[in-house]
């Protein structure tokens, strides 16, 4: 069985970071989250994967090449023009097996794969949507299901108190591909308003499988934040490819130059390669990408740091997300969000 990773859109409420990359290799945990979301799948026994791509294609086509440096085999379906969820997974159809899995591949999750293609085989149905648990459901689309865990409607942002249950759309998706019968060619089309509800009317079978577990979308700033502050703090369990020191909840990388004096406050995650000026102090809720350079009695806390970047002798950055090759400093900076290759000098 197959998976299809859909990473064909730009993450426009993360701008300026994914302004020029796609939202599913913005890096999570000092990597680009599409690798961790093709390895989760393949510690579950997907061995086959094929990714709908658009914008930026050559970036993750660069990156994950034909997926043998990890184990597993990757296709591409090329996008010329978006053509919404069910659009790109009618595009991929030639490439796909007769059941196969969909993934939104912006949403940041754990699921157990093997219960929900149990209970999918179980039902018999064309769709298992995958659902989560939410407290606030009237920002998402909201099912209501019958005896059996049948979908019988969505409702789209419901008022908290008429909300008919707090189950949404986790993004995750069991089909058949006789599904796919249902889906338009050639055109852009919504697998959530156009091809769910069609095949709910036709009596196709769409079911809803509660997954449990971390999820999240990382689609703003605050949940890009969130989500790093729940991996320190191991709230979200992925793995960190760092060796945890003999204080808890301190990740460093290989060949981490540390100074003179330098205090960590922890949760922190160092990557590989990154140099620490004397006296700075790192944290708490800190992540520093590969390569970074950090000045002498530099202040970093509750920030984020992609690869690359260089942050001058005394600045002092608090809230701040800072893209690849973002420098800074020597000023005080409070929730600067900056893109690759730019020079923050106030905020």
């Amino acid at each position: 069985m197959k998976a299809l990773l859909l990473a064909g859109g730009l993450g426009t409420r993360l701008r300026p970071l994914t302004e020029h990359l796609p939202k599913p290799m913005a890096l999570v945990g000092n990597r680009p989250w599409l690798e961790h979301l093709l390895l989760h799948y393949k510690e579950q026994g997907v061995q086959e994967f094929v990714i709908a791509v658009k914008h930026y294609r050559e970036l993750i086509e660069s990156y994950l090449g034909d997926g043998s440096k990890f184990g597993v085999s990757i296709d591409y379906s090329v996008e010329k023009e978006l053509l919404g969820t069910a659009g790109a997974i009618k595009n991929a159809e030639h490439l796909l097996s007769d059941r196969f899995i969909v993934v939104n591949a912006d949403i940041i999750h754990q699921v157990n794969l093997d219960a929900a293609l149990r209970y999918h085989e179980a039902h018999g149905g064309a769709v298992t949507i995958c659902l989560t648990e939410v407290e606030d459901p009237s920002h998402y689309g909201v099912v209501e299901q019958a005896d059996g865990g049948r979908i019988v409607r969505f409702i789209e942002k419901p008022k908290k108190e008429e909300a008919p249950s707090n189950r949404v759309n986790a993004g995750i998706y069991i089909m058949e591909r006789r599904a796919l019968d249902f889906v338009p060619s050639g055109r852009a089309a919504s697998i959530e308003k156009e091809t769910f509800p069609q095949l709910i009317d036709n009596g196709s079978g769409v079911y809803g499988h509660p997954i449990g577990g971390y999820w999240i979308d990382m689609g703003t700033t605050e949940r890009y934040r969130q989500l790093h502050w729940d991996l320190l703090d191991r709230r979200f369990p992925l793995r960190i490819d760092a060796k945890e020191m003999e204080e808890k909840s301190i990740w460093l990388g290989d060949n981490v130059r540390v100074g003179q004096g330098v205090l960590f406050v922890p949760p922190v995650m160092i990557g590989d390669d990154v140099t620490i000026g004397d006296r700075a102090i790192i944290g708490p809720y800190a992540v520093v990408g590969k390569g970074s350079r950090i000045g002498k009695q530099v202040r970093l806390a509750h920030s984020i740091l992609w690869d690359r970047c260089k942050i001058r002798a005394g600045a002092q950055l608090n809230e701040c997300i800072f893209g690849t090759a973002t420098q800074a400093g020597p000023h005080i900076l409070h929730e600067a969000v900056c893109n690759r290759n730019m020079e923050v000098q106030r905020r």
